[in-house]
């Protein structure tokens, strides 16, 4: 696995979950950058993540150094926004279904 590019695992790793990010980033080194990486956070993020943090009043307080940071934030504080809906980051399945 190591002769693959850090792309390809971090693609491979962005169809798992949350949890299983974590978990494979103790794999090995390329693979905790690859776990570690803003594409693998981002697609565990709502497609409209930007919009719903700049519609909200709070989105200053959730700026962060990388996706991760920010998908743990939002998970641990949900955000208010349009009509007082909360914005929460939790995936209960992979984006497969599985």
């Amino acid at each position: 696995m190591e002769l693959l590019p850090e792309g390809c695992i971090a693609n491979a790793i962005s169809f798992t979950t949350p949890r299983d990010a974590c978990r494979l980033s103790s794999v090995s080194t390329i693979f905790k950058s690859a776990a570690e990486s803003d594409a693998v956070w981002e697609s565990f993020l709502p497609p409209d993540y930007s919009t719903l943090l700049s519609s909200s009043s709070s989105s200053s307080s959730l700026r962060s150094s990388s996706k991760k940071e920010l998908y743990f934030s939002l998970c641990h504080n949900p955000i208010l926004i349009d009509e007082g809906k909360k914005l929460r980051c939790h995936r209960a399945a992979a984006p497969n279904g599985s």
